[in-house]
């Protein structure tokens, strides 16, 4: 007999094999099997994934499962905001997506610690705000993490420490650690925060101490909530000053003492002056009342108000609540702008609705507020976001309305957007303008007697419904402003016909509509608008003039505006419109009815052929070369 011996390599061979055959599904798990794993980590999703199966299209087929963004056919981000959704979030099973470079799980009702994101490694944005997430987190929790940009985690219940590894991560650049209990010193960041849109959010949390000099040049508003000090917040006292002013407070109060114990035992030693002291205390009303203490949260004051405040409903066709309801719901900070802060709330019925508080109405009585307030809850249009109700105090007021679940146009102008990440196509645009122009021309007929019927038209006060159609916000509010606010910030009083004569007219308005139109096409923010008072030179559209008078069309179009082959006709035409109703000379200035008409004359495309718009073509294709004569545009800007 033959004995052959095998080299010990050969005897591992069946082994492999055997392990290859169970190994090898997971090597080749699809994204949607990652996903679908993932799902099961989620709860209370109720329907809202029930696009999220194994039997019909992909996650990335069209359209995309909900939530999930994707780029060049992958996974690029996750986005399941407002869902409700409690369980864990599975970091590990994430980890499978290789393209995934963006998570958002904002607004929901995640709770425990903080989940182990580290393990996501090529992660460039986190976020986590508004959920329940509570205890400290770890000083490596953001380790090995060298492209995450965006971190925001506010309105949460995280205490401790700020993790030393966020202070080192190089490429960030926008962090939100608002509303939580983070407590101690600031950890020394090492990022310059020079960037365009750098911020650093720690307002209100538990931490003391001086701010590093790398967040010196941050808002105050950042800081505000602590106890910090050094810029951008007053300058910290040295600990020498601290010892004298608490020897002078121990020595202070011991005189006190003293003093009060002398005073003591004069009165218990004359009899007259104890019989009156005797009288005063059976005179002294019981309870304390505080009047016009300041909270520091608003929803805490509102709260105490509660008990006793009402509602005043402005339309007879909705569902009504009591104000106590509107104030136990769970809200969501939307933003606060030069009138006050906004609100998202979601009552029982399910319902969203917005709260704004305004501090600058305090010039006009009870019944003089409410007439103008039932007035505007008369009007209607599809293009109006409908006020609901109000509430009124002498100090400030609550106007309710309805919710946009698009949010504003300016923030899909101008807020950065993930690659791959599409921005508003022209149809869109051309939908939205022509939106606004019907909103403002029942505006002007409706409220026929107002100089302004609107007053403070810009992009952050467009706002967009579930199928983008624009709804006009914070209109016809001049008459019960405070005169001196509004001429500081409402846009109205950034116009050429103020800047120059102190003066409004009902063309103002038409001046905004054309700076909205001028933004809306080249996607820039009209900076004068940033000011305080007046508004001086028309920045965006003296560029816009010079701009198709010296160099190419192409330079002037937002180049995020996609759709827009054989569409550069009706493009230009409407440049001209929103050039005409800038025009700084009143009487040239377009009248709102005109460019109404040219508005609606507007189509997509040049011609009438069908295309398929969802195939762009070149930048060649959508942009150009020919410029823009004098003949076709006339119009003056104040040099």
């Amino acid at each position: 007999m033959v004995h052959i011996k095998l080299k010990p390599r050969y005897y591992w061979f069946p082994l492999l094999f055997i392990l290859a055959c169970f190994v090898a599904p997971s090597w080749s798990e699809t994204e949607a099997e990652i996903l679908l794993r993932f799902k099961d980590s989620l709860a209370n999703y109720g329907s809202q994934l029930d696009d999220w199966n194994g039997s019909g299209p992909g996650p990335c087929d069209n359209p995309n499962w909900t939530g999930v963004r994707c780029f060049k056919g992958s996974v690029f981000g996750l986005k399941l905001e407002n869902m409700g959704l409690t369980g864990v979030i599975d970091v590990d099973t994430l980890t499978g997506l290789q393209l995934l470079r963006t998570v958002s799980f904002m607004n929901n009702s995640f709770g425990g610690r903080f989940p182990e994101v580290k393990k996501l490694t090529s992660l460039r944005a986190l976020y986590l705000a508004y959920n329940h997430y509570s205890g400290e987190i770890r000083n490596d929790g953001f380790t090995g993490m060298p492209a995450l940009q965006r971190v925001f985690l506010a309105w949460n219940n995280f205490s401790g420490s700020i993790p030393k590894s966020l202070a080192t991560l190089p490429s960030l650049f926008q962090l939100s650690l608002e509303e939580n209990h983070f407590e101690g010193r600031i950890p020394d960041f090492q990022q310059d925060f020079k960037q365009d849109g750098s911020f650093v959010n720690l307002a209100y949390n538990k931490l003391e101490g001086p701010i590093p000099y790398s967040l010196r040049k941050m808002n105050a508003s950042f800081f505000e909530g602590n106890n910090l000090c050094g810029e951008p917040l007053p300058k910290c006292s040295s600990s020498r000053k601290k010892r004298t002013i608490i020897i002078i407070i121990v020595v202070a109060g011991s005189l006190v003492v003293l003093a009060l114990i002398a005073a003591v035992s004069y009165i218990l030693k004359d009899p007259a002056m104890a019989s009156r002291f005797k009288k005063a205390e059976k005179k002294k009303p019981a309870g304390n009342v505080i009047m016009g203490k300041k909270e520091d949260q608003s929803s805490q004051h509102y709260r105490k108000l509660g008990e006793k405040a009402k509602l005043y409903f402005v339309r007879n066709d909705r569902e009504k609540f009591q104000l106590q309801e509107l104030l136990r719901a769970s809200a969501e900070v939307l933003g606060s702008g030069s009138f006050g802060s906004s609100y998202k709330a979601v009552i029982s019925s399910g319902e969203a609705l917005v709260v704004k508080r305004f501090k600058q109405m305090n010039n006009v009585g009870k019944e003089e507020f409410r007439e103008h307030m039932v007035r505007l809850g008369r009007l209607s249009h599809p293009n109006l976001l409908s006020l609901v109700a109000f509430y009124y105090r002498k100090e400030e007021k609550l106007l309710v309305s309805d919710f946009a679940p698009n949010g504003s146009l300016a923030s899909h102008l101008h807020a950065r957007r993930a690659p791959g990440e599409p921005g508003l196509d022209w149809p869109t645009r051309l939908k939205i303008i022509k939106g606004v122009a019907k909103g403002l021309a029942y505006l002007y007929n409706e409220l026929s007697n107002l100089t302004l019927p609107h007053g403070h038209l810009k992009s952050s006060n467009v706002l967009l419904n579930h199928t983008f159609d624009p709804l006009l916000s914070d209109y016809a509010l001049l008459p019960v402003m405070n005169k001196e606010h509004a001429q500081q910030f409402m846009v109205a009083y950034k116009s050429p016909e103020f800047s120059q004569y102190d003066r409004t007219t009902r063309k103002t308005d038409v001046w905004s509509l054309g700076i909205l139109i001028l933004e809306m096409l080249t996607g820039k923010f009209p900076a004068n608008y940033l000011r305080q008072g007046k508004g001086g030179n028309a920045d965006l559209a003296t560029w816009v003039n010079s701009v198709v008078r010296e160099e190419w069309t192409g330079e002037v179009f937002d180049k995020d505006m996609k759709g827009t082959k054989n569409g550069e006709g009706e493009m230009l035409k409407l440049l001209k419109i929103g050039m005409g109703c800038c025009e700084w000379d009143i009487e040239k200035r377009w009248e709102l009815r005109e460019a109404l008409e040219r508005i609606e004359e507007l189509k997509e495309r040049d011609s009438d052929n069908v295309e398929d718009y969802s195939s762009y073509g070149s930048e060649g294709d959508v942009y150009s070369s020919r410029a823009v004569t004098d003949d076709e545009f006339s119009f003056s800007v104040q040099a």
